[in-house]
């Protein structure tokens, strides 16, 4: 028999079980579940992500790059609580339908569950519609959906990271958003040395010279535009060394 060139993601057979259990539990929710990647070695990053989550994060971390807290082919919900949500936005390639509807979901004030056990083969196919989706697409409905959700009851706020990414989002906040950023943090001495963050193209005069700190001398609530699990746990050291609350002191964006 010829093995197909495209293969469907393959299902434990608890899954259905357990997965329907916790609904009935959380009839509100998304329930996920941990998986297992193939190839194995396939984004290790994101698949610790989705393994690794302590149950809190699964709302706290809804603003990362990584999309959806519990990745979407391991949803399940009841139709009733999909109908109230949904349906999925149909506007075809390069429409995030998974990322929108997690979204609206959140808004309905519903929550997310993960079964701690791995009842999904989760395969990875280059050709998926997903990479159709610009990642210019996604970061616009990321800085939108953070906004809505946290900026805007934030009086002010810091971005650790004065680098790239940092610069990034600021320049692509509201102007009412980006009046509350009070300074940039790093542990880049030459950044740090610089001591602030010009932006060149603001229409204001004077142009914002905003402050660069170092993430000690900073001050939260922090919007973290740093990558988790990259720099060999110096980064994450830093963080837990200020003994901060996630969700209410820091919220991950990158």
């Amino acid at each position: 028999m010829m093995k197909s060139e495209k293969q469907d993601d393959v299902m434990m057979p608890q899954r259905v079980r357990l997965q329907h259990e916790a609904a009935v539990r959380h009839p509100t929710s998304i329930i996920g579940c941990q998986v297992r990647r193939e190839p194995p070695n396939s984004t290790e990053r994101y698949t610790r992500w989705i393994n690794q989550l302590a149950s809190d994060q699964l709302l706290t971390q809804v603003f990362t790059s990584h999309g959806p807290t519990v990745v979407m082919p391991t949803w399940f919900c009841s139709r009733a609580w999909f109908s109230h949500v949904g349906p999925f936005d149909e506007g075809g390639r390069g429409v995030p339908e998974d990322l929108l509807f997690f979204y609206d979901h959140l808004r309905r004030g519903g929550g997310v569950v993960r079964v701690d056990q791995s009842l999904l083969l989760y395969r990875f196919r280059p050709d998926a519609a997903t990479h159709a989706v610009l990642e210019s697409t996604i970061w616009t409905h990321r800085v939108c959906f953070l906004e809505e959700r946290a900026l805007r009851h934030w009086t002010t706020f810091t971005i650790w990271n004065a680098g790239r990414q940092g610069r990034r989002l600021y320049r692509s906040l509201s102007e009412g958003a980006r009046r509350k950023v009070v300074a940039f943090c790093d542990v880049d001495e030459k950044k740090i040395k610089k001591g602030f963050y010009c932006y060149e193209e603001s229409q204001e005069r004077p142009k914002p010279r905003v402050p660069i700190l170092h993430f000690r001398a900073a001050r939260p609530p922090f919007i973290i535009c740093v990558k988790l699990d990259l720099t060999g746990g110096a980064f994450e050291d830093n963080l837990r060394s200020l003994r901060l609350q996630e969700g209410q002191d820091f919220l991950h964006f990158s």
